[in-house]
């Protein structure tokens, strides 16, 4: 399961960029900090992953 995990972390940190990249491109403050908050927390559930893989082995 830590492999799906870490594709769904990594595809959530791309919307996030996507989103924020369209909330510059259209001047839309709120829609670009969504994004920043998105990435935030999929590089934290990463992190979290990366903590677990650390501890199997």
């Amino acid at each position: 399961m830590g492999f799906d995990d870490k594709l769904d972390n990594a595809k959530d940190e791309k919307f996030g960029q996507a989103k924020e990249a369209y909330g510059k491109a259209t001047d839309n403050e709120q829609l670009e900090a969504e994004g920043k908050g998105d990435q935030g927390v999929a590089n934290l559930k990463q992190a979290g992953e990366k903590i677990k893989d650390a501890f199997k082995n």
